[in-house]
């Protein structure tokens, strides 16, 4: 083996260890919802919340779950309609802005505007973009930088985190 594989395999070794070691150390504190309402009337306690919303839902919107890929009926709706937020039913997407991006959840390059708010999720250690619905708070999913044009990002949602609404 030549030694700038062995040295970069060394170097490799040490950045994940250390990476791993402040990920153990420097993990974030659990939130319910990582965004608090912006509407007071949809500041619900968590009992509230759980009457409210299926067990799945719950899991999603209020502790930031994430269900698995390909279960929700949503990732193939092709119908022409708005997406609202399954927690307070604030319209989130147009359908006009979902593709199929391959992963298994509703995808959208777009959000309605002033309809979620984001933040910076370190829970895998590498930073992600979360987003919320900004009304409720709710646990949406994350943005990624690989979605199509003309915006390039992929809004990537928990199908159960929310409702469709198709056009009239």
């Amino acid at each position: 083996m030549p030694i700038t594989a062995l040295l970069l395999s060394r170097r490799s070794l040490l950045i994940a260890t250390i990476a791993g070691a402040f990920g153990v150390y420097r993990r974030p504190a659990a939130a319910f919802a990582a965004t608090r309402a912006e509407d007071l009337d949809w500041s619900l306690s968590n009992e509230q919340w759980a009457k409210r919303l299926s067990p799945e839902a719950y899991r999603v919107l209020r502790e930031e779950g994430t269900e698995r890929p390909f279960t929700s009926s949503l990732d193939k709706e092709k119908r022409v309609g708005i997406y609202h937020c399954a927690g307070c039913d604030l319209p989130l997407f147009s359908s006009a802005a979902k593709f199929d991006s391959g992963t298994g959840w509703p995808s959208f390059w777009e959000p309605l505007t002033e309809a979620i708010q984001t933040k910076v999720d370190f829970k895998l250690i590498i930073p992600r973009s979360e987003y919320h619905c900004r009304r409720c708070g709710g646990h949406q999913g994350h943005v990624f930088n690989d979605g199509p044009r003309p915006t390039g990002k992929r809004y990537c949602n928990n199908g159960v985190a929310l409702t469709f609404r198709p056009a009239s």
